[in-house]
């Protein structure tokens, strides 16, 4: 597997453990609702809520420890997640502050503070994707028979704490140095204030394409090099107390995207439906709505984003470009809100009472002029350089949405497209797109993919293939593996 397809395999594990945060959103989310003043001060119902959220936040380094563990794993087992944990228990126990001190015989107050921030996100997935990878390759080992209980799968979670204590000691010598290299890059986009959270905004979306993302976004969303924006953000009260959070400040990287999600991309959906030839605006309006309401209520871009990626580049980079802007402004004007599944309608409401959310109302006014902005900009570029969005081809019909309601057809027919069972090596999927790893990928038919209701498809390396579904990826590959 090349460097790139690799990339991917970690950044569609790492949606395991990402996948938990809107539960955490939700509960705390209630609880601000419920006792809006003393966020739990003054409701016991609240408060109940409030810290049920915040033990999700809190341990999100061992989370995705476990989650990429189980998320890169050949088959998804358990053992692989029990590994993970493993992993990260003796990595972070071995270089506490105080272990380190042991070890090295130094006085305490002389232990870099690097390893008082060991338990982070970087290190849990780093022990995720060792975890995984020594299950990948010991979990069929069978052992001498007076050893047969450990065999398989049993033996992973043995091999991965050795293997830990000597990555221990590597991390012992380089953590420092990663660390400050870690926090030199967020704190020189810190630096840059309001700046700095366009700039990240707009390579945000120009690295959906490949998936890659999720990488960027745990620098500023996670507690990687510092700035842990979401878990703060969704703390609430106990962040500010804690001296985590700052109002006006702690949100700056994701208000910004609420008016593009809920906005910007319904106007463009406009403009494409509306730049749309005469004959093929009905079936363009069913695509367009559908993907326009995703993005709308829930956060879900990708379809609608998707649509025009490909088949008209430079819309994409003045997406990109816009999404920067949108994010600078905001957090220029401390126009704050935050997310814990993405920046749609639902997340917006439920967080409407978090202390930390400033003058949110303000993101829905500029969130109207976004949709001008977009629908006018798309529009004109649309017609003035003869894009081939949706409803504009020359030679191909616009491709509908599978009419079967069948789950099980609906995955027969994308395997049968697809090349058939013995084409596919590997099935998977994010919350977006079937993750698929092909024999032979010419065979594939992207008309009939699309024709099926994909939005869009990404090619990687030589035999790795995306297939962007929507929200119906996961089941459609669950059918699929079911299939086989």
């Amino acid at each position: 597997m090349n460097i790139l397809g690799y990339l991917q395999k970690i950044g569609r594990a790492l949606m395991v453990p990402v996948a938990v945060l809107p539960a955490a959103a939700i509960l705390m989310g209630i609880g601000y609702w419920i006792d809006p003043n003393g966020w739990g001060g003054e409701s016991a119902l609240a408060a109940f809520l409030i810290k049920a959220g915040a033990a999700i936040i809190d341990k999100m380094a061992i989370l995705f420890a476990v989650g990429v563990a189980y998320g890169m794993s050949k088959d998804k087992d358990g053992s692989a997640a029990l590994a993970g944990l493993v992993g990260f228990l003796v990595v972070t126990t071995l270089l506490s502050p105080g272990a380190v001190s042991q070890i090295q015989q130094i006085p305490l107050d002389q232990v870099p503070a690097a390893f008082g921030k060991i338990e982070n996100q970087f290190i849990g997935i780093l022990t995720g994707v060792i975890a995984a990878e020594l299950y990948n390759r010991f979990s069929g080992v069978e052992l001498h028979k007076a050893l047969a209980f450990f065999s398989g799968r049993r033996l992973v979670p043995i091999v991965t704490s050795v293997v830990m204590i000597v990555v221990s000691f590597i991390l012992m010598a380089v953590w420092p140095i990663i660390y400050g290299g870690l926090v030199s890059f967020g704190e020189s986009i810190v630096s840059m204030g309001s700046t700095g959270a366009g700039i990240y905004a707009f390579f945000n979306r120009l690295l959906i394409p490949v998936g890659l993302h999720h990488a960027l976004n745990s620098v500023f969303w996670f507690d990687v090099a510092g700035i842990n924006d979401i878990p703060n953000f969704l703390g609430g009260q106990s962040s500010i107390d804690a001296g985590k959070a700052v109002v006006g400040v702690t949100g700056m990287y994701q208000a910004g995207f609420f008016p593009i999600m809920m906005f910007g991309l319904p106007g463009a959906a406009l403009a494409i439906y509306h730049s749309a030839k005469k004959e093929n605006k009905e079936k363009v309006a069913s695509i367009m709505i559908a993907a326009a309401f995703a993005a709308f209520f829930t956060g879900v871009t990708e379809p609608l984003e998707f649509s025009f990626m490909f088949v008209a580049p430079v819309l994409y980079v003045i997406h990109a470009l816009l999404t920067g802007l949108s994010v600078f402004i905001a957090s220029s004007m401390h126009w704050i809100s935050g997310f814990g599944f993405s920046a749609g309608f639902v997340d917006m409401f439920i967080q409407s009472r978090n202390p930390l959310a400033t003058q949110w109302y303000m993101l829905l006014v500029q969130g109207l002029v976004f949709f001008g902005l977009y629908y006018a900009i798309f529009r004109a570029v649309i017609v003035k350089f003869n894009l081939k969005t949706p409803g504009r081809e020359d030679d191909e019909a616009v491709p509908v949405q599978a009419q079967t309601t069948d789950r099980t057809e609906l995955a027969r027919q994308y395997l049968e497209v697809l090349g058939g069972q013995d084409n596919l090596v590997t099935i998977d999927a994010c919350i977006t797109r079937l993750r698929l790893t092909l024999k032979d990928r010419s065979i594939v038919d992207e008309r009939k993919l699309k024709a099926l209701g994909a939005a869009g498809v990404v090619k990687l390396g030589e035999q790795n293939l995306q297939v962007i579904l929507g929200p119906l990826a996961e089941i459609i590959a669950g059918e699929m593996k079911a299939l086989r």
